[in-house]
């Protein structure tokens, strides 16, 4: 018998695959047949695939195939999130335009990822910087623009004056630019957003952030994944309550999730953005040292700004007071940069006593400090408790006094989220172009649909000074407006990558349509995405971002549901041998093309799998990939122990009942996506055969059906050394034999005190851990454990378990 040989074999059935076009997805699915199973698609990098790209994407295929073999019709596409700075800068350093240098990444990508064996549709593969996606983009942008939820004003933004941009909120990690490192500075531009705060257009559904707040509890999705999104929305219930300030009009409006600490209200603090400083010009005393506050916080980051382990400062507002509307006294105003004008109303009630941030700013300043709550614990106390120091209100529950204290000082209930609008502007050239034209008669007028799209043109200088690219090019402006026909400008800013991402999975639907960005048909026949998997790292951009974008192409009619991904998975990172994120200067960066090269693509994609949970990070370890293409090896060696029957019933006894767990176990194992136990299995079997050198034809065909998700190419090979002239992929999921598997397993008494309160059913070879873990999720053993201890647990083996509780 030959060698196994991955170099020649992997090849030629990849090859075959696409000569036969097996994983060509219909434009419509049988009812009640389709799985749409989708990958986060890749920006296409310089530096090219790298080992932790396949993890996510052998899991999926795993899932495909296994869903393919059960009938099911599988969409599964790939392509590339294509702009973005990476190719710019690049363009700046080398001179090589983006366009070339994302052409030549992609063919590196595809030549990586077609090496793998995965079964993707390529007929569906996207480009999101190409003109043909592109013009969708723009289209999507003139929907919400015309909806009213996309609009321009003057913003402070936070600024990289390294990649001369403008970056998201998300995109500043500790003060700094997360793309090269630089501190980032805060600047006034007028600036595009999507308004994800505002609410369905035709009023029907409500407010974005209430929908995508609450829509969270009807997804499959990592617990840790929703309430990062939750958090990130922050949704407060609280009050809106009003200051007047003594000797003027004005009032300070402030929101607050405490109203029944207003008593404790001891000061006020103001952003420093707030308008009524320059209202109160007059009033203040110290306008030169305000004035200089003001101008030191203007150069500061949002982060920094609210970075709790900050020490606080601030300016006092000479010659202002307030007065606290629940006692009637004066209390005085000040200036703090943690105070934002972006969140609630800009200005806040300070209550040093029940509050961390205030109790710091106040023993800083030597500002009064008043209980107004005692929970029993020491200031500064932020829990519930009795009202005291409060006038008629002492003695009640604080969550009871709330809502009185709002009424009696004629505040308004009131409900505010941290989530602030999606800023999508860019100051450079590697980007969808916004549709819209600037006309000194009409002003602000959007590209007609039937113009889209509005292409980037080749005239540009790269070098980033401060705004894009784009205004520096003479053809891009050679326009006139949509409206009177006057000579016109265009926008020179793109749209952010995010927005390019945010609707790419629906264009897989119908990725060749030039008349609109999907057929709505093929759009009903497959989505929503059924299981979506990639990185927790994209928890409150990209999903949060694709989510909105459904929620308002449905508000608007263009779609038949709210949510994009009904089931998200999450793959954790594949570390360096040394433990630490894989990365040029440490070194440790393993080159996926080396692997391939030395072990072949069935070995990287077992390997990847048998590492640990698909969710956590996991070290590579060369050891560990040599183990798994040994069990390889033996998988093809055992083709020599096929024969049509066995020497007696005691072998077929024992291979049968080892294939039935394993068939089992790999079916409930890729539903969970618990892959790496699944390859234990197999191990587990191949050794068995080993024992006895010997199985029949049927239980090796078997065998080979449920290994081939895991490792597609070898035992399509082995399929066909059998005599088999179409692709294993054609088969059917082995069914388990499950009388087999019956005897397999051994019904346990289980007892609480001596007395029966259930049986479990578990596997002849459960350990006691194993035993106690399904007796105590029986919901008449739960019942009687519950608020007990559990003294201890007598464990006689294949018959009963008692818990002795007290």
């Amino acid at each position: 018998m030959a060698e196994y040989n991955h170099k020649a074999i992997e090849p030629k059935w990849q090859k075959r695959w696409e000569e036969e076009s097996v994983f060509v997805a219909p434009d419509k699915p049988k009812a009640g047949k389709k799985k749409y199973v989708l990958d986060m698609f890749p920006y296409p990098s310089g530096a090219g695939l790298h080992v932790g790209h396949p993890e996510g994407y052998t899991a999926t295929d795993i899932y495909s195939r296994y869903l393919r073999m059960n009938g099911h019709e599988v969409l599964h596409p790939m392509g590339w999130d294509a702009f973005g700075l990476p190719a710019e800068n690049y363009a700046i350093k080398s001179g090589v335009h983006p366009k070339e240098s994302t052409e030549q990444n992609i063919k590196t990508f595809t030549r990586q990822i077609k090496s793998l064996g995965f079964s993707y549709d390529w007929s569906r593969e996207v480009n999101t910087s190409s003109p043909g996606y592109y013009r969708w983009t723009q289209w999507l942008f003139l929907q919400l623009y015309h909806a009213g939820l996309a609009y321009k004003k003057e913003a402070p933004v936070n600024w990289c004056p390294d990649c001369q941009t403008v970056l998201a909120n998300e995109q500043v990690i500790d003060g700094k630019c997360e793309r090269c490192g630089h501190k980032v500075i805060q600047k006034n531009l007028e600036q595009w957003f999507f308004r994800i705060t505002g609410s369905d257009p035709k009023g029907k559904h409500g407010s974005y952030p209430e929908r995508l707040l609450s829509n969270l509890e009807t997804l499959d999705w990592p617990d840790p994944i929703k309430h990062m999104q939750a958090n990130w929305i922050g949704r407060s219930e609280g009050a809106e309550l009003e200051f007047e300030i003594k000797g003027s009009s004005s009032k300070i409006k402030v929101f607050t999730t405490r109203p029944d600490t207003l008593f404790g209200a001891t000061y006020m603090v103001l952003a420093p953005e707030h308008a009524l400083i320059r209202e109160l010009k007059g009033q203040i005393e110290n306008w030169d040292e305000v004035q200089q506050y003001v101008k030191a916080a203007s150069s500061k980051s949002q982060l920094e700004r609210t970075d709790l382990a900050k020490e606080k400062t601030g300016v006092e507002l000479k010659g202002v007071r307030a007065v606290n509307p629940g006692n009637n006294e004066e209390i005085p105003v000040w200036i703090a940069d943690y105070v934002l004008s972006s969140y609630g109303t800009g200005a806040i009630m300070a209550v040093p006593g029940h509050d961390e941030r205030d109790f710091e700013f106040a023993k800083k300043f030597k500002l009064p400090v008043m209980q107004v709550v005692d929970s029993g614990e020491d200031l500064p106390s932020i829990s519930s408790g009795k009202v005291v120091n409060s006038g008629k209100f002492d003695g009640q529950d604080s969550e009871e006094a709330k809502w009185k204290i709002t009424d009696a000082v004629k505040g308004r209930r009131t409900i505010q989220y941290k989530l602030r609008d999606w800023l999508i502007s860019r100051q450079r050239y590697w980007g969808a172009p916004i549709p819209i034209i600037y006309c000194e008669t009409c002003g602000e007028q959007p590209v007609k649909e039937e113009d889209l799209p509005v292409t980037l043109p080749d005239d540009v200088d790269f070098l980033p000074k401060g705004e894009s690219p784009l205004s520096r090019s003479k053809s891009f402006h050679n326009v006139k407006c949509p409206n009177c026909e006057s000579p016109a400008r265009r926008e020179s800013d793109t749209m952010d990558t995010f927005v390019d991402s945010s609707w790419y999975f629906l264009r897989y639907t119908d990725p060749k349509n030039q008349e609109e960005f999907a057929d709505k048909k093929k759009i009903k026949a497959w989505m929503p995405v059924d299981t979506y998997v990639g990185g927790a790292e994209h928890a409150v951009m990209h999903l949060l971002y694709s989510r909105f974008i459904t929620m308002a192409l449905h508000d608007l009619g263009h779609l038949g549901f709210p949510e994009p991904f009904l089931k998200l998975r999450n793959q954790g990172l594949i570390l360096g041998p040394d433990g630490q994120k894989m990365s040029k200067s440490r070194g440790n960066v393993i080159n996926p093309d080396e692997v391939i090269e030395n072990f072949g693509a069935d070995c990287m994609r077992m390997y990847e799998m048998f590492m640990g949970p698909l969710e956590d990070a996991k070290p590579w370890d060369t050891n560990g990939i040599v183990g798994v293409a040994r069990f390889l090896e033996r998988a093809w060696n055992v083709h020599a122990f096929v024969d049509t029957e066995y020497l007696n019933q005691e072998q077929e006894l024992i291979v049968g009942r080892e294939l039935a767990r394993t068939v089992k176990k790999a079916e409930d194992d890729i539903q969970s996506f618990n892959f790496n136990t699944a390859v234990s299995a197999f191990m587990i079997f191949i050794n068995a055969v080993y024992k006895v050198e010997r199985i029949s034809t049927h239980h090796w065909e078997t065998f080979l059906k449920a290994l081939n998700p895991f490792a597609p190419h070898i035992t399509n090979e082995l399929w066909e050394m059998l005599g088999h002239k179409e692709v294993i992929e054609k088969e059917k999921w082995p069914e388990v034999d499950v009388l087999l598997l019956a005897q397999d397993e051994v019904m346990y008494a289980v007892q609480v005190n001596g007395k029966l309160r259930g049986n479990a059913m578990v596997s002849t070879s459960a350990s006691e851990g194993d035993v106690t873990k399904k007796a105590l999720a029986l919901a008449n053993v739960a019942k009687h454990v519950e608020g007990r201890e559990i003294a201890k647990a007598v464990f006689v083996k294949g018959k009963l378990i008692n818990f002795v509780v007290k």
